[in-house]
């Protein structure tokens, strides 16, 4: 299906310890570079079939781009998404055993700001 390519935002990236994450990370490594698919099946010791299913995956995901037979990754769909996770992880871990993480119920006991509204 065809988008509109200014205003089409990719989503998330692939789960770790995925296909589809060790090759962008590869890829992210060297962003000026292209490379085939035999080449990345053997640095990242994948089947090579395995790694041109994933490259169309994430194309289609707009991470990465390609010219013939080389792939790249798309620097600005992978740094923005991965500028996100890092910021998400980071809240999370400056976070992490405070009250309201060992406390998942926290938020029970809150007024209903909208029924308030409602009543004024």
């Amino acid at each position: 299906m065809p988008v509109d390519f200014e205003s089409y935002h990719p989503t998330d990236l692939p789960d770790e310890d995925t296909n589809g994450r060790r090759i962008l990370e590869f890829l992210a490594d060297d962003p000026d570079l292209g490379f085939r698919p035999g080449e990345l099946a053997e640095e990242l010791n994948m089947p090579k079939g395995s790694v041109g299913t994933t490259l169309r995956r994430l194309e289609q995901r707009g991470f990465v781009r390609h010219k013939g037979e080389y792939w790249a990754i798309n620097v600005e769909a992978y740094d923005a998404h991965t500028a996100s996770e890092i910021g998400l992880h980071a809240v999370a871990e400056r976070f992490e055993g405070d009250y309201y993480d060992q406390n998942p119920d926290w938020d029970d006991d809150l007024p209903d700001i909208d029924a308030e509204a409602r009543s004024e």
